[in-house]
């Protein structure tokens, strides 16, 4: 039997198998933050090809907290009504529709990849002024960032867990915190780029809080019986900064707080980063964690075939394994795995003349 194959179980909620999108941003939003019928066709085809979790790109708790101005948020009730038939059609089609929250921090406000233009997007062009630990830009072209004070950080507490309450209402099964990447929660746990001496910065406790405190809050939103992941950069890849042996601890800590799997990715606090990119580069980073701090973990970072996820599930590296770039290449990856390791593909009925 195929253990990629094999069913998880996080609180009320059973994945028919341990393949899920991972989250990626889409840049194509509409006005507002809404989703829009890209949304439906990118997450829906993915449901289609046999992912058993489906997740939505970083979905931004506040307007200031998107990336880019076509970045989809879920601060009101607009956004709740706009991502019901998302999730209803991934629910359809066999499942788990889940959400990425998110807060850019003093990443927010730029360009998307894609365009000409680089660096911060001015007021003019739709752009704001964004937030963070300090007032320091992550990099000279960025806009400069407002330092949070106390109430600012309790703002955006209070802005997950709402968000949460309304991703349920949306329909969302699961719920992702997403603290990696160098974006507002992140920025906070590293030490490159917290440089606060008061209570939310300082030793590895005060950097943790932010996030810990925000962790609290969306478990408390959401009730018991909705899963709970993090996604958190495991190191910085910088000598100085953010280190696994910290992600142990913060693991162990957000686990304690209600978190259910650690969705573990890598670096993105600094652009000077060593980044030994290659095949599954990060997946030592899950079973470390998975290991020293006994809780679930996801594995993510070019998963390619079949036969290298079955093997991390299998060896017990991780308890999930995480798509990207693959399943924007080939949506119906997990049914022609499903093939090719014995187990029996989800063809939906229309497409089963070609299983």
């Amino acid at each position: 039997m195929s253990a990629l194959f094999t069913p998880l179980t996080l609180r009320t909620v059973t994945l028919p198998n341990r393949i899920a999108l991972a989250p990626m941003c889409q840049y194509s939003a509409g006005p507002d933050g809404l989703p829009t019928d890209w949304h439906l066709v990118h997450l829906g085809t993915r449901a289609i090809g046999g992912a058993a979790l489906v997740m939505t790109e970083a979905t931004a708790v506040v307007p200031e907290g998107r990336i880019s101005p076509q970045d989809t948020g879920l601060w009101s009730d607009r956004h709740v009504d706009a991502w019901r038939p998302v999730t209803g059609f991934v629910a359809a089609h066999g499942a788990v529709p889940a959400v990425q929250l998110a807060h850019a921090g003093f990443k927010a406000s730029t360009y998307r990849p894609w365009e000409s233009r680089r660096g911060g997007v001015p007021d003019a062009a739709g752009g704001w002024t964004p937030v963070g630990p300090t007032a320091e830009p992550f990099v000279p072209e960025y806009r400069v960032p407002t330092a949070l004070d106390d109430a600012g950080i309790a703002e955006v507490v209070t802005a997950f867990a709402e968000s949460a309450v309304r991703a349920v209402a949306a329909g969302f099964a699961v719920v992702e915190i997403h603290a990696a990447h160098g974006y507002l929660l992140h920025e906070f746990l590293s030490p490159l780029t917290n440089h606060r001496t008061d209570g939310w910065g300082g030793d590895r406790a005060g950097r943790m809080r932010l996030t810990l405190e925000v962790a609290r809050a969306v478990r408390a939103a959401v009730g018991e019986d909705v899963p709970l992941l993090a996604r958190i950069s495991a190191t910085d890849w910088v000598p100085g900064g953010w280190t696994v042996e910290d992600s142990v601890a913060l693991a162990t800590e957000l686990a304690a707080a209600g978190v259910d799997l650690i969705d573990c990715s890598s670096g993105g606090a600094s652009p000077s980063a060593s980044v030994p990119v290659g095949r599954g580069y990060q997946v030592p980073l899950a079973a470390q964690i998975r290991r020293e701090a006994r809780v679930p973990t996801g594995a993510v970072g070019l998963i390619v075939e079949p036969e290298q996820a079955e093997a991390i599930v299998a060896d017990d590296e991780a308890d999930l394994v995480l798509l990207g770039r693959e399943l924007l290449r080939n949506p119906y990856w997990p049914q022609q795995a499903a093939a090719k390791l014995g187990a029996t593909p989800s063809w939906p009925n229309p497409y089963l003349r070609a299983a």
